[in-house]
Protein backbone atom coordinates (compact mmCIF):
# COMPACT_ATOMS: atom_id res chain seq x y z
CA UNK A 1 0.00 0.00 0.00
CA UNK A 2 1.55 3.63 -0.74
CA UNK A 3 1.61 6.15 1.92
CA UNK A 4 -1.49 7.75 1.36
CA UNK A 5 -3.63 4.60 1.22
CA UNK A 6 -2.02 3.78 4.94
CA UNK A 7 -2.92 6.71 5.61
CA UNK A 8 -6.15 6.67 4.48
CA UNK A 9 -6.99 3.35 6.75
CA UNK A 10 -5.81 5.30 10.23
CA UNK A 11 -8.04 8.28 8.27
CA UNK A 12 -11.51 6.19 8.63
CA UNK A 13 -10.48 4.92 12.47
CA UNK A 14 -10.16 8.68 13.42
CA UNK A 15 -13.16 9.68 12.01
CA UNK A 16 -14.75 6.79 13.72
CA UNK A 17 -13.19 7.50 17.50
CA UNK A 18 -14.50 11.27 16.89
CA UNK A 19 -18.00 10.17 15.83
CA UNK A 20 -18.09 8.43 19.29
CA UNK A 21 -16.72 11.10 21.29
CA UNK A 22 -18.83 13.76 19.69
CA UNK A 23 -22.06 11.68 20.31
CA UNK A 24 -20.79 11.25 23.93
CA UNK A 25 -20.71 15.27 24.04
CA UNK A 26 -23.91 15.69 23.05
CA UNK A 27 -24.76 13.65 25.88
CA UNK A 28 -22.33 15.58 28.56
CA UNK A 29 -23.43 18.80 27.49
CA UNK A 30 -26.45 18.57 28.87
CA UNK A 31 -25.25 18.74 32.39
CA UNK A 32 -21.65 20.02 32.05
CA UNK A 33 -20.45 23.52 30.18
CA UNK A 34 -18.25 23.06 26.36
CA UNK A 35 -15.70 24.43 28.44
CA UNK A 36 -15.51 21.60 31.22
CA UNK A 37 -16.05 18.68 28.37
CA UNK A 38 -12.71 20.15 26.49
CA UNK A 39 -10.75 20.67 29.77
CA UNK A 40 -11.30 16.95 30.78
CA UNK A 41 -9.76 16.08 27.05
CA UNK A 42 -7.29 17.90 26.96
CA UNK A 43 -6.26 16.66 30.59
CA UNK A 44 -6.40 12.96 29.57
CA UNK A 45 -4.17 14.04 25.95
CA UNK A 46 -1.75 15.77 28.52
CA UNK A 47 -1.49 12.60 30.57
CA UNK A 48 -0.65 10.42 27.74
CA UNK A 49 1.95 12.17 26.14
CA UNK A 50 4.16 12.92 29.59
CA UNK A 51 5.56 9.12 29.12
CA UNK A 52 7.23 9.96 24.96
CA UNK A 53 7.80 13.78 26.59
CA UNK A 54 10.09 12.78 29.82
CA UNK A 55 12.27 10.19 27.32
CA UNK A 56 14.27 13.36 26.04
CA UNK A 57 12.57 16.39 28.38
CA UNK A 58 13.63 18.90 27.50
CA UNK A 59 14.46 18.48 23.52
CA UNK A 60 11.23 17.08 23.48
CA UNK A 61 9.47 20.06 23.73
CA UNK A 62 11.24 22.54 21.34
CA UNK A 63 10.23 23.75 18.16
CA UNK A 64 11.98 25.25 15.30
CA UNK A 65 8.33 26.83 14.17
CA UNK A 66 6.33 28.63 16.87
CA UNK A 67 4.53 30.38 14.37
CA UNK A 68 2.94 27.19 13.26
CA UNK A 69 2.60 25.77 16.46
CA UNK A 70 0.79 28.80 17.59
CA UNK A 71 -1.71 28.91 14.36
CA UNK A 72 -2.54 24.94 14.97
CA UNK A 73 -3.45 25.41 18.35
CA UNK A 74 -5.60 28.62 17.52
CA UNK A 75 -7.23 26.38 14.75
CA UNK A 76 -7.31 23.42 16.90
CA UNK A 77 -8.85 25.43 19.81
CA UNK A 78 -12.21 26.64 17.87
CA UNK A 79 -12.56 23.41 16.19
CA UNK A 80 -12.56 21.45 19.08
CA UNK A 81 -14.85 24.16 21.06
CA UNK A 82 -17.15 24.63 18.25
CA UNK A 83 -17.35 21.01 17.57
CA UNK A 84 -18.80 20.78 21.18
CA UNK A 85 -21.05 23.89 21.31
CA UNK A 86 -22.45 22.76 17.73
CA UNK A 87 -23.93 19.61 18.85
CA UNK A 88 -25.52 21.36 21.91
CA UNK A 89 -27.53 23.26 19.75
CA UNK A 90 -27.90 21.13 16.48
CA UNK A 91 -28.86 17.50 15.75
CA UNK A 92 -25.77 15.53 15.35
CA UNK A 93 -25.85 14.51 11.93
CA UNK A 94 -26.78 18.31 11.19
CA UNK A 95 -24.03 19.41 13.10
CA UNK A 96 -21.63 16.38 11.44
CA UNK A 97 -22.74 17.34 7.84
CA UNK A 98 -21.83 21.43 8.39
CA UNK A 99 -18.35 20.19 9.63
CA UNK A 100 -17.44 18.54 6.18
CA UNK A 101 -16.67 21.97 4.87
CA UNK A 102 -12.92 21.31 6.27
CA UNK A 103 -12.45 19.30 3.73
CA UNK A 104 -13.01 22.18 1.33
CA UNK A 105 -11.01 24.43 3.49
CA UNK A 106 -8.10 21.86 3.78
CA UNK A 107 -7.76 21.09 0.02
CA UNK A 108 -7.25 24.74 -1.02
CA UNK A 109 -4.93 25.10 2.21
CA UNK A 110 -2.97 21.94 0.64
CA UNK A 111 -2.68 23.34 -2.16
CA UNK A 112 -1.59 26.86 -1.46
CA UNK A 113 0.23 26.38 1.66
CA UNK A 114 1.95 22.97 1.21
CA UNK A 115 2.27 22.46 -2.38
CA UNK A 116 0.43 19.45 -2.71
CA UNK A 117 -0.61 17.98 -5.99
CA UNK A 118 -4.13 18.22 -5.71
CA UNK A 119 -5.23 17.16 -8.98
CA UNK A 120 -8.35 16.48 -10.95
CA UNK A 121 -9.09 13.07 -9.54
CA UNK A 122 -9.03 14.24 -5.70
CA UNK A 123 -11.10 17.81 -6.67
CA UNK A 124 -13.40 15.52 -8.12
CA UNK A 125 -14.00 12.90 -5.50
CA UNK A 126 -14.16 16.19 -2.90
CA UNK A 127 -16.80 17.74 -4.98
CA UNK A 128 -18.26 14.98 -5.43
CA UNK A 129 -18.74 14.28 -1.80
CA UNK A 130 -19.55 17.79 -1.14
CA UNK A 131 -22.30 17.21 -3.45
CA UNK A 132 -23.38 13.84 -1.02
CA UNK A 133 -23.37 16.35 2.04
CA UNK A 134 -25.41 19.05 0.17
CA UNK A 135 -28.28 16.39 -0.53
CA UNK A 136 -28.24 15.55 3.09
CA UNK A 137 -28.81 19.80 3.97
CA UNK A 138 -31.64 19.53 2.00
CA UNK A 139 -31.36 23.69 1.38
CA UNK A 140 -34.35 25.42 3.26
CA UNK A 141 -34.38 22.79 6.33
CA UNK A 142 -34.25 24.07 9.65
CA UNK A 143 -31.21 23.28 10.28
CA UNK A 144 -29.43 25.04 7.80
CA UNK A 145 -31.51 28.60 8.34
CA UNK A 146 -30.63 28.77 11.70
CA UNK A 147 -27.69 30.96 12.92
CA UNK A 148 -26.52 28.19 15.00
CA UNK A 149 -25.12 26.76 12.14
CA UNK A 150 -22.37 28.94 11.65
CA UNK A 151 -20.85 27.03 14.64
CA UNK A 152 -19.73 24.28 12.97
CA UNK A 153 -18.81 26.15 9.77
CA UNK A 154 -16.21 28.22 11.74
CA UNK A 155 -14.83 24.74 13.51
CA UNK A 156 -14.46 23.34 10.70
CA UNK A 157 -11.98 26.34 9.57
CA UNK A 158 -10.17 25.80 12.56
CA UNK A 159 -10.09 22.45 12.09
CA UNK A 160 -8.75 23.27 8.86
CA UNK A 161 -6.19 25.50 9.98
CA UNK A 162 -5.05 22.61 12.87
CA UNK A 163 -4.71 19.71 9.93
CA UNK A 164 -2.73 21.87 7.70
CA UNK A 165 -0.12 22.53 10.23
CA UNK A 166 -0.23 19.44 11.42
CA UNK A 167 1.11 17.70 8.27
CA UNK A 168 3.80 20.01 7.91
CA UNK A 169 4.26 19.96 11.66
CA UNK A 170 4.82 16.43 11.94
CA UNK A 171 7.55 16.14 9.60
CA UNK A 172 10.06 17.10 12.26
CA UNK A 173 7.92 16.82 15.27
CA UNK A 174 6.91 14.20 17.22
CA UNK A 175 3.25 13.07 17.90
CA UNK A 176 3.80 13.24 21.74
CA UNK A 177 5.44 17.01 21.37
CA UNK A 178 2.20 18.09 19.15
CA UNK A 179 -0.40 16.52 21.44
CA UNK A 180 1.48 18.07 24.61
CA UNK A 181 1.64 22.07 22.95
CA UNK A 182 -2.36 21.60 22.73
CA UNK A 183 -3.32 20.10 25.56
CA UNK A 184 -1.63 22.38 27.78
CA UNK A 185 -2.85 25.44 25.41
CA UNK A 186 -6.20 24.37 24.72
CA UNK A 187 -6.68 22.96 28.25
CA UNK A 188 -5.56 26.52 29.69
CA UNK A 189 -7.86 28.32 27.62
CA UNK A 190 -10.71 25.86 28.65
CA UNK A 191 -9.86 25.53 32.28
CA UNK A 192 -9.53 29.60 33.27
CA UNK A 193 -13.63 29.82 32.97
CA UNK A 194 -14.08 26.79 34.83
CA UNK A 195 -13.32 28.81 38.18
CA UNK A 196 -17.11 30.05 37.46
CA UNK A 197 -18.52 27.22 35.47
CA UNK A 198 -17.68 23.95 37.19
CA UNK A 199 -19.83 21.61 37.85
CA UNK A 200 -18.89 18.59 40.09
CA UNK A 201 -19.53 15.38 38.40
CA UNK A 202 -20.98 12.23 40.24
CA UNK A 203 -19.13 8.88 40.17
CA UNK A 204 -20.93 8.45 36.64
CA UNK A 205 -20.15 11.89 35.58
CA UNK A 206 -16.25 11.31 36.22
CA UNK A 207 -16.23 7.85 34.15
CA UNK A 208 -18.18 9.41 31.19
CA UNK A 209 -15.85 12.46 31.32
CA UNK A 210 -12.81 10.49 31.82
CA UNK A 211 -13.54 7.59 28.92
CA UNK A 212 -14.22 10.58 26.63
CA UNK A 213 -11.33 11.95 27.09
CA UNK A 214 -9.58 8.46 26.50
CA UNK A 215 -11.06 8.00 22.88
CA UNK A 216 -10.68 11.71 22.07
CA UNK A 217 -6.88 11.04 23.11
CA UNK A 218 -6.66 7.65 20.79
CA UNK A 219 -8.41 9.34 18.37
CA UNK A 220 -6.37 12.07 17.88
CA UNK A 221 -2.96 9.72 18.24
CA UNK A 222 -4.62 7.98 15.19
CA UNK A 223 -5.08 11.30 13.25
CA UNK A 224 -1.66 12.29 13.51
CA UNK A 225 -0.44 9.10 12.45
CA UNK A 226 -2.69 8.82 9.12
CA UNK A 227 -1.35 12.97 8.84
CA UNK A 228 2.43 11.42 8.66
CA UNK A 229 1.54 9.08 6.23
CA UNK A 230 -0.53 10.50 4.04
CA UNK A 231 -1.30 13.71 2.26
CA UNK A 232 -3.17 16.24 3.68
CA UNK A 233 -5.95 16.50 0.96
CA UNK A 234 -6.03 12.70 0.87
CA UNK A 235 -6.70 12.38 4.29
CA UNK A 236 -9.40 14.94 4.69
CA UNK A 237 -11.29 13.37 2.51
CA UNK A 238 -12.40 10.98 4.54
CA UNK A 239 -13.90 13.04 6.81
CA UNK A 240 -16.74 11.96 4.91
CA UNK A 241 -17.04 8.36 6.92
CA UNK A 242 -18.11 10.60 10.15
CA UNK A 243 -21.99 11.39 8.32
CA UNK A 244 -21.99 7.42 8.47
CA UNK A 245 -21.18 7.07 11.93
CA UNK A 246 -23.26 9.93 12.79
CA UNK A 247 -26.31 8.37 11.32
CA UNK A 248 -25.85 5.17 12.87
CA UNK A 249 -25.14 6.67 16.37
CA UNK A 250 -27.95 9.24 16.12
CA UNK A 251 -30.78 6.48 15.45
CA UNK A 252 -29.09 4.35 18.35
CA UNK A 253 -29.00 7.05 21.14
CA UNK A 254 -31.16 9.60 20.11
CA UNK A 255 -34.15 7.81 18.16
CA UNK A 256 -32.98 10.06 14.74
CA UNK A 257 -34.12 7.98 11.76
CA UNK A 258 -32.23 9.25 8.60
CA UNK A 259 -34.76 9.92 5.70
CA UNK A 260 -34.29 9.24 1.90
CA UNK A 261 -32.35 11.76 1.17
CA UNK A 262 -29.88 11.14 4.10
CA UNK A 263 -29.30 7.54 2.46
CA UNK A 264 -28.60 8.66 -0.62
CA UNK A 265 -26.29 11.56 0.17
CA UNK A 266 -24.59 8.67 2.65
CA UNK A 267 -24.16 6.80 -0.37
CA UNK A 268 -22.73 9.52 -2.48
CA UNK A 269 -20.28 10.75 0.38
CA UNK A 270 -18.87 7.02 0.40
CA UNK A 271 -18.35 6.40 -3.10
CA UNK A 272 -16.23 9.33 -3.49
CA UNK A 273 -14.19 8.26 -0.69
CA UNK A 274 -14.31 4.29 -2.00
CA UNK A 275 -13.09 6.01 -5.66
CA UNK A 276 -10.18 7.65 -4.39
CA UNK A 277 -9.18 4.96 -2.10
CA UNK A 278 -9.25 2.18 -4.65
CA UNK A 279 -7.55 4.70 -7.38
CA UNK A 280 -4.74 5.19 -4.71
CA UNK A 281 -3.99 1.38 -4.78
CA UNK A 282 -4.18 1.34 -8.34
CA UNK A 283 -1.19 4.05 -8.39
CA UNK A 284 0.62 1.64 -6.11
CA UNK A 285 0.20 -1.10 -8.57
CA UNK A 286 1.44 1.32 -11.81
CA UNK A 287 4.38 1.59 -10.04
CA UNK A 288 5.40 -1.79 -9.19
Amino acid sequence: MTDNTKGLLWALLAAALFAVVIAMAKIAVVDYHVLQILFFRQVVVFLSSLPDIAKTFPNSLKTKRPGLHTARLIGAFTALSCGIWAVALLPLTTATTLAFSQVFFVAIMALVFLKEPVGPHRIGAVIVGFLGVVVVMRPGVDGLIDIHSLIPLLGAAGAAVAVTAVRKLSQTESTATLLVFQSVFVGTLAGIPLLWLWVTPDLFGWLFLIAMGILATFGQWVGVRALRLGEASVVGNMEYSKLVYAAALGYALFGEIPDGFTVIGATIIVASSIYIFRRERRLKSSQV
